[in-house]
């Protein structure tokens, strides 16, 4: 699959120029060059936040203009807003999920489970009933880490947190999704640190916010490359997957599979490629009025694209 793969992505070029996923002719556009590193979360007001440089940023996306949401911010990473429009935010600096309340107090979501402190909340999804799914890896140095799993948790109340996945099924979570319904959950299994390690997303059952493990399914494979970051869904149920490099990290990554948005099939079948110049493609999120406005992190930049079909939110 993934030889064959490699193959499909030369001729990427024309399936993005012409496909049936972005708009006609459209190219992308800078929309900050604040150092947007991750994060992306439309708060379906007009405003796009997103994350860098410890601190949280608020894009008035009508203006063009950035302003600082919060600093410093823990070195928040994901970012989501809930069914009541309340930011909710993985803070891997501060090794918590946290949530912000109308009146800017900040409430404590997860912070430690069976007596120690995670590892770093990387990103999170929400489900039909506003439970908080996050992933907790640790990219980097090791040491001070408190706990060995690099596990997948639920997070029911303030303090009820639940392990859902563990070491068992997957390597090094990162990018996570819920489908609709809360039929499925999506994984992906970035261990980009290791030579033959897991670059791959997953799909587990769901089952009342519980996973069937004996469910996992591979969706996609990137093989040597970077693996699979951030992941969204749009309202036709494709998933855009931030993944790949355009130029080789040895000795761990390679870049056979180039640097950008990887939409995919339900099943995993590649529809489009979506280049993008900047190392590393590490998320995406639909907004804007229409959602039709892809927003993508990598590099430092928020870059956007439209798309023909509009993005599904939370």
């Amino acid at each position: 699959m993934f030889h064959d793969l490699a193959a499909t992505l030369v001729f990427a070029g024309a399936l993005f120029a012409a496909g049936p996923i972005t708009e006609q002719g459209a190219t992308l556009k800078v929309e900050n060059n604040a150092g947007a590193s991750e994060g992306p979360a439309w708060d379906g007001r007009g405003s796009l936040y997103f994350t860098g440089r410890n601190r949280i940023y608020r894009l008035d996306t009508a203006t063009g203009s950035a302003q600082v949401f919060r600093d410093p911010s823990g070195g928040a990473n994901g970012l989501i807003f809930d069914h009541e429009n309340r930011l909710v935010v993985c803070e891997a600096g501060n090794r918590r999920v946290t949530r912000t309340e109308p009146n800017g107090a900040v409430t404590v979501l997860a912070g430690m489970y069976e007596g120690r402190r995670f590892n770093s909340p990387n990103d999170l999804t929400l489900d039909s009933k506003g439970r908080i799914y996050f992933t907790d890896p640790r990219y980097g140095p090791r040491d001070g880490m408190e706990m060995s799993v690099e596990g997948v948790y639920r997070i029911d109340a303030p303090g009820k947190v639940t392990r859902i996945l563990g070491r068992e099924q997957v390597d090094r979570p990162n990018g996570i999704l819920v489908s609709p319904g809360d039929r499925y959950l999506y994984v992906a299994d970035n261990n980009n640190n290791n030579t033959g390690a897991a670059r791959k997303l997953w799909r587990f059952r769901l089952d009342g916010g519980s996973v069937r493990t004996e469910s996992r399914t591979l969706i996609f494979d990137w093989g040597g490359s970077r693996g699979p970051d951030g992941i969204e869904m749009d309202s036709k149920g494709r998933l855009f997957v931030a993944a790949g490099l355009n130029r080789p990290h040895p000795p761990h990554e390679t870049n056979t599979l180039k640097g950008g948005v990887y939409v995919l099939s339900p099943e995993g079948k590649l529809l489009e490629f979506i280049p993008v110049p900047r190392d590393e493609v590490t998320n995406c999120a639909f907004g804007g009025p229409d959602l039709r406005t892809l927003y993508i992190t990598a590099g430092g930049t928020l870059f956007s694209i439209r798309v023909r079909a509009p993005g599904r939110q939370p």
